[in-house]
């Protein structure tokens, strides 16, 4: 479980009228940073169709703490806070940070995975319990019984 951390960039589209990033792109770069985890380890798209099963998500939450501006350098990661024993559900959380030390966002993201064709929660398949074990873990990680 080695610490995961992607580069974003901030760009110019980012930029609300008060020239720091909009508060939507936190999300999706909380998307993109969970979506990269799960394509590194082989989750990808193609093979949860293939296996009709997704993540679905509950509740998306952003504690703010500085702002980001234009230029600024950008990184995202990701740990699992919290978890079902069999992954069903779970809570990731990501910290979004600035010029390598400022911590300027919190997200936390609360799921499950959702079977595509019911349309119902379901445990996921094996490659899934491998990649949710390949995930870093928060210090203060528990699990969910």
């Amino acid at each position: 479980m080695e610490t995961f951390i992607i580069p974003v960039q901030v760009r110019w589209s980012d930029i609300d009228p008060n020239f720091h990033l909009r508060h939507s792109v936190y999300y999706d770069w909380g998307a993109l940073c969970r979506i990269e985890f799960l394509n590194k380890y082989g989750l990808t798209a193609d093979e949860m169709m293939k296996q009709q099963f997704g993540p679905i998500l509950f509740r998306e939450e952003s504690v703010f703490k500085k702002e980001i501006r234009l230029g600024d350098n950008v990184t995202i990661n990701l740990e699992l806070l919290k978890s079902k024993r069999d992954n069903s559900r779970w809570t990731v959380q990501h910290a979004i940070m600035k010029n390598g030390d400022t911590v300027s966002a919190i997200l936390t993201v609360d799921g499950a995975w959702i079977d595509t064709m019911k349309r119902k929660l379901t445990s996921p398949p094996a490659e899934a319990a491998y990649v949710f074990d390949q995930m870093p873990r928060a210090k203060n990680f528990q699990w969910l019984d």
